[in-house]
């Protein structure tokens, strides 16, 4: 911008800020940083105290960054703190099976050797994640972080107006909805959504392991769901295990030492000898898309835009991508003297992303049906499908380039 301490002005009228956006958890902050180095005025509207959020324990959530978000993080600035935390994925590795007997000699293995970026991404804490959000918010000028919740919007003449539960009111260009799958934002803007439950709940904890992981990432497809065992560094993995909502409950109901029980034929022994490092959470899975993902100056992004069932691990890698096409989109619009927030501006932004999502949800969801059944006809084609997958390099290669979230047409932020 050629004055990044502009007054918010469009069309002669000031605003108390160019982009108000609401919810304070990763893709919003994501998306605040790099519109603040972009010279735009941000606020950020949570209603958590930064206590709160700073001072996360450990818990055993983490996130599979893909190697396109760890660009967008290293970006804004955000990567190089967190970096000494995190755990590269070398390998993954995909097999059927049932608990117990072992996974089918037919599976895909997946190494990032065969590409030449490096790493298909890393692993990383929650914990570490949000800390390193907010301080790098604080040490941007340009963004102004709010602990309160928004009660009202209302579209005015060239802006937007924001009723807060304290009273207070703030105008902006743009409202940019980044407060998750029940977003407020999208239900005052008159979003829809479409989507459905899978009848399935996550069991979701650390676990401490014997022998080394090297790196190798596990997606093991049960009759009931997945169990995906993801690295940490040390001898740690993160699990998310997805049962049917009937058995999850139950499960979640075991003491740790009960849970560890019917947790361990279902993990195996390739690791050794294993044991629960921290709490256990669970949540239930469901697929939900925004009908669209633009109003009358409101933009939805993350959860808010599109809620997916973590199969592949590409909830918060896609919501990364919703933050880097909306930048991009947000900053070429300024620099032509275009209203960021006109209607022809937020269609860029929801053409963009919009087939992707939608791709990348169907395709989750179709996997998830695929694989979580015991029919013996689709065991056995998805069997052979694996193995055959795997025998072919240049298949495989797109598979692992997908996996880094190097494919599709990628904001200028993932491009490193």
């Amino acid at each position: 911008m050629d004055n990044p301490a502009k007054a918010a002005i469009v069309r002669g009228m000031e605003h108390d800020t160019d982009i108000a956006i609401v919810g304070g958890g990763l893709n919003g902050p994501a998306l605040a940083i790099a519109l603040a180095k972009q010279g735009f005025s941000v606020t950020v509207i949570d209603s958590l105290s930064e206590t709160v959020r700073k001072n996360a324990a450990f818990d055993g959530r983490a996130y599979a960054l893909a190697m396109a978000s760890v660009r967008l993080l290293r970006a804004i600035g955000v990567w190089q703190r967190v970096e000494n935390h995190s755990q590269p994925m070398l390998e993954i590795k995909v097999s059927d099976g049932r608990a117990g007997e072992g996974p089918s000699p037919f599976f895909m293995h997946f190494d990032h050797a065969e590409i030449e970026e490096g790493p298909m991404g890393h692993m990383l804490e929650d914990r570490y994640l949000r800390r390193a959000f907010l301080e790098a918010m604080k040490e941007e000028p340009n963004i102004t972080q709010l602990r309160d919740t928004v009660v009202a919007q209302e579209v005015e003449t060239g802006g937007m107006r924001v009723t807060l539960a304290s009273g207070k009111t703030l105008s902006c260009q743009l409202l940019v909805g980044s407060d998750g799958r029940a977003s407020g934002t999208a239900q005052r803007a008159g979003i829809k959504r479409t989507g459905w439950g899978y009848g399935q709940t996550a069991l979701v904890a650390a676990i401490e392991h014997e022998l080394p992981h090297n790196g190798v990432a596990h997606q093991f497809f049960m009759p009931p769901g997945p169990l995906a065992i993801l690295p940490l560094p040390g001898n740690v993995s993160s699990i998310v295990w997805s049962e049917t909502d009937e058995t999850a409950a139950r499960f979640a109901a075991l003491s740790d030492a009960e849970f560890m029980e019917v947790l361990r034929p279902r993990f195996g022994d390739f690791l050794g000898n294993i044991k629960l490092l921290g709490k256990r959470f669970s949540y239930p899975l469901n697929l939900t898309i925004a009908n669209h993902f633009v109003a009358p100056r409101v933009a939805l992004i993350g959860d808010a835009a599109h809620g997916m069932h973590p199969i592949a691990g590409q909830g918060l890698n896609a919501g990364l991508r919703d933050v880097a096409a909306l930048a991009q989109v947000l900053d070429e619009a300024h620099k032509r003297g275009e209203d960021i927030a006109a209607p022809d501006v937020l269609a860029r932004y929801q053409q963009w992303r919009r087939f992707d999502t939608a791709t990348l949800a169907l395709v989750t969801d179709a996997t998830n049906k695929l694989f979580s059944n015991d029919n013996p006809i689709l065991r056995f084609g998805r069997d052979l499908g694996m193995g055959a997958l795997n025998a072919v390099p240049k298949l495989r290669r797109a598979f692992i380039r997908e996996a880094a979230g190097l494919t599709g047409d990628l904001p200028d932020l993932m491009k490193g």
